[in-house]
């Protein structure tokens, strides 16, 4: 299926990219520099939370499958043209839109958003809320923050008035949102499969024991 001549909007874009690096497949650090000018006050990257609050202007938490089915691919590129011209645009109306980019962002980080260098602590702490919780708390700063505002995001969603009608209980998303928060280095399949299993309790611990009430109002 020959490929799609590119029309000028992605043209135009693609001219930009050269000169401004894009929000999506950066380090945190580096988006926290690009934004430093147009938000000095931020403490979270700008593209995290206008994503996370445009999935629950449009009533995510109330979407069946929310996080679980995919957002139209078109929709959701062109989204992304449009966030990274730091724009939301008015008019969006599916959730999974969003919800999808968002997904993207994490997964596309340069450095997973727990990194590598905690990934041990995570997996052998996976049962354990006490010990999960020192190690989110031991994380770099913002980390620390992205990964908080993340969990605190996921915490709407597990509430049972909202699971009743998304199908998305705290297993599912901790199913769905795990492997945009760790990356297994192995490359042994056993190993890979018996990780998915830890990541996914790691991050269940996390929606339901990590206080997160001190990002109450935080951006």
């Amino acid at each position: 299926m020959g490929l799609k001549k590119p029309n000028i909007e992605e043209i135009r874009h693609a001219k930009n990219a050269v000169f401004s690096p894009s929000m999506f497949g950066s380090s945190l650090q580096e988006i926290m520099n690009m934004q430093k000018e147009r938000y000095p006050d931020r403490q979270l990257p700008w593209v995290q939370t206008r994503l996370s609050e445009e999935v629950l202007a449009l009533n995510g938490d109330q979407t069946e499958g929310i996080f679980r089915v995919p957002g139209d691919i078109d929709e959701v590129n062109a989204l992304k043209l449009q966030v990274d011209q730091w724009k939301i645009p008015t008019g969006l109306e599916d959730p999974h839109v969003p919800a999808s980019l968002l997904k993207l962002w994490y997964r596309e980080l340069e450095e997973p958003l727990i990194p590598h260098e905690f990934y041990e602590q995570c997996i052998t702490h996976y049962e354990n809320p006490e010990a999960a919780i020192a190690v989110i708390h031991s994380l770099p700063r913002i980390n620390k923050m992205v990964l908080c505002y993340l969990i605190r995001f996921l915490q709407v969603f597990v509430q049972p008035a909202n699971v009743a009608v998304t199908k998305m209980d705290v297993n599912n998303l901790a199913m769905v949102m795990a492997p945009n928060c760790l990356r297994c280095q192995s490359d042994d399949p056993r190993i890979i499969f018996e990780n998915t299993r830890k990541e996914m309790s790691f991050i269940r611990v996390l929606i339901q024991h990590l206080d997160t009430s001190f990002m109450e109002g935080v951006l």
